[in-house]
């Protein structure tokens, strides 16, 4: 890669809750273009401004106060409304602030200090979240008041979207459901634990994976012969590459790159940013977090000037091989998603009586 490369942008992407833990999830945006999603706890955070403060005594106002640039790093109120999760939506919002104000020190945002904190970690690169996480978004738009704890549940106006690979669950009540590859779902409710709530033409409403759905533009619907999942599963790189031939791909560690064609010759079609090449596939894995805050309608922090539209011809074409299902984020228990629903929405849900559906 051309020399070192440093945080230029960071957006607040998530709230990812344990019963012991909380981490914050983060957008990065790198000075080489690339994009990745790190998760950091509070007292990493308190770390990095620790070290700021003794590596930047002048930029921190430990010497003259009327030379501080350094932000102060805020916390929330232990009584702040929504309990728990509250207090970590609050300071998701504080920390943005924060960091955002960080980076516009221009030699700060270059520190070394700052530079490794953003490094993706071996957490940040596994294709599970830790069991039982809980992913709650930020809510970027709030037409109507509401609380700061409340969960990023968005409206019941229907969104079609198409299903990349069939997938099989039940409905909400209980009966079988099948999607089969291409066939068009309404998506009623969008959650963040990556279930959202789907209609079929037959009337039938069950709850279904967001990776398994995509959003596909009039006249872009996928052509006999066109390999199943071409639109490409979201990977991640778990280590820098450096390409020694035309037709491949340079990457950075933890860059997020879509896998356009699968060989068994260890070689993949991917595309990152608006380059297309080959990548070694032992270097790839999927990208847990990526895919959830990447899905349609949640997050638009893909690669810059990543599109839908096939450059495949531009490279030579590796051996078709098989491609693998989208990842299936950890199903929610019922009375997960029903306990943070208003009554308008429960009832929206509840078509039968007994109360019987389930995610």
């Amino acid at each position: 890669m051309a020399g070192p490369r440093h945080p230029a942008s960071v957006r607040a992407a998530a709230l990812v809750q344990t019963e012991r833990l909380q981490t914050f999830a983060f957008s990065v945006r790198w000075s080489d273009n690339s994009n990745t999603f790190v998760r950091r706890s509070w007292d990493e955070f308190r770390r990095l401004h620790k070290t700021l403060k003794e590596t930047f005594p002048v930029e921190a106002g430990l010497l003259q106060r009327s030379d501080r640039v350094l932000p102060k790093l805020p916390d929330t109120s232990l009584l702040v409304r929504g309990g728990r999760t509250g207090r970590g939506l609050t300071r998701l919002q504080l920390l943005e602030t924060y960091l955002q104000t960080l980076l516009l020190v221009n030699h700060v945002s270059r520190a070394p200090a700052l530079t490794s904190f953003f490094a993706p970690q071996p957490w940040d690169l596994e294709s599970t979240l830790p069991p039982g996480s809980l992913v709650i978004l930020p809510v970027q738009e709030e037409p109507l008041p509401g609380p700061v704890g409340s969960l990023s549940i968005h409206s019941l106006e229907a969104l079609s979207l198409h299903c990349l690979q069939p997938f099989s669950t039940q409905d909400t009540q209980g009966r079988p459901f099948h999607a089969q590859a291409q066939e068009a779902l309404n998506v009623l409710l969008q959650h963040p634990s990556g279930w959202w709530l789907v209609e079929n033409e037959d009337r039938q409403i069950a709850w279904f994976p967001a990776p398994y759905l995509e959003e596909v533009a009039p006249g872009q619907r996928q052509e006999q012969g066109q390999p199943l999942g071409s639109s490409g599963s979201q990977f991640c790189a778990s280590r820098a590459y450096e390409s020694s031939q035309a037709d491949e791909l340079s990457v950075p560690a933890g860059a997020r790159v879509r896998v356009l064609e699968m060989s068994d010759r260890g070689w993949w079609l991917c595309r990152f940013g608006n380059r297309t090449g080959l990548l070694p596939s032992v270097l790839l894995q999927p990208d847990g977090l990526g895919v959830l805050l990447s899905g349609p309608g949640l997050h638009c922090g893909a690669e810059s000037g990543e599109d839908r539209v096939d450059e495949a011809q531009s490279c030579p074409e590796p051996p078709q091989a098989t491609i693998l299902p989208p990842t299936v984020p950890t199903r929610p228990l019922r009375s997960a998603i029903q306990s943070r629903c208003c009554t308008i929405t429960r009832r929206a849900l509840g078509r039968d009586p007994g109360g019987q559906g389930s995610p």
